[in-house]
């Protein structure tokens, strides 16, 4: 990507039908034609739930009325009262989760191919970042995904790392419902990378909610993550913020 590029990236709200279905085309692309998942909107070229007409979703725009180039969706606990859940309970058994205050979840985040860069990625996390802290939101949940393509163990060594380091709390744990067995810390397997997206979370200052979980219809190993925005680290977000 070019700096001139870099420098058109733009994020806010999807504010019409049109932008949200740009952006679920985008999701289809990067989810189904790229990673292989399977999803039950394939008929339409779209990746699209019964979540999606109780969130907000925030686009990263190739200038002010250029193309949608990468995308998140957010649901607030108003919208998964109304909805009868957030998406992440699906995975993981979140209940210590519920009684945090103001409490959001985020996920389905993706980025157009084209555009894959660490500057677009920022781009989009410093959106995310400011829509965060202007509407107040003291906690972020959300399932960050690493792709199973290169094998399982890998992905399993990885976890086991992740888990390790970066657990939160025990009373914020989270069982998932369709568990992947860690590795155990005696097998010595090259671990596989540590996607960028999780990369941004951590550094952000989020941890992890304990195990993963296999989601099937996605071809992915997902980690349950919270990010308390009082954690939030203020050199990094003020980078991201710049980006955004």
């Amino acid at each position: 990507m070019t700096n001139e590029r870099n420098e058109r990236l733009t994020t806010r709200l999807a504010e019409t039908a049109g932008e949200i279905q740009a952006a679920q085309r985008l999701r289809y692309r990067v989810f189904a034609d790229e990673m292989g998942a399977r999803l039950e909107s394939a008929c339409e070229a779209l990746d699209r739930d019964e979540f999606d007409s109780y969130c907000k979703h925030l686009i990263l725009c190739d200038g002010p009325d250029g193309p949608i180039v990468g995308t998140y969706r957010i649901l607030t606990a108003e919208g998964a009262r109304a909805i009868g859940r957030f998406y992440s309970a699906s995975e993981f058994e979140i209940e210590p989760l519920l009684a945090l205050p103001h409490l959001v979840e985020i996920g389905r985040s993706c980025i157009d191919p084209a555009y894959r860069s660490g500057a677009a990625l920022a781009a989009l996390l410093g959106g995310l970042a400011r829509h965060l802290r202007t509407s107040g939101y003291e906690h972020v949940i959300g399932c960050a995904s690493i792709p199973t393509s290169f094998g399982l163990e890998p992905v399993r060594t990885l976890c086991a790392q992740l888990v390790r380091e970066h657990a939160g709390p025990p009373e914020l744990r989270c069982a998932p419902r369709h568990p992947l067995p860690l590795a155990a810390s005696s097998e010595r397997l090259t671990p596989a990378s540590v996607p960028p997206l999780i990369r941004g979370y951590l550094r952000m200052g989020a941890f992890i909610c304990g195990p993963p979980a296999l989601d099937a219809e996605f071809g992915t190993v997902d980690l349950l993550m919270l990010l308390p925005m009082a954690r939030l680290d203020r050199r990094y977000a003020h980078r991201l913020l710049r980006a955004a």
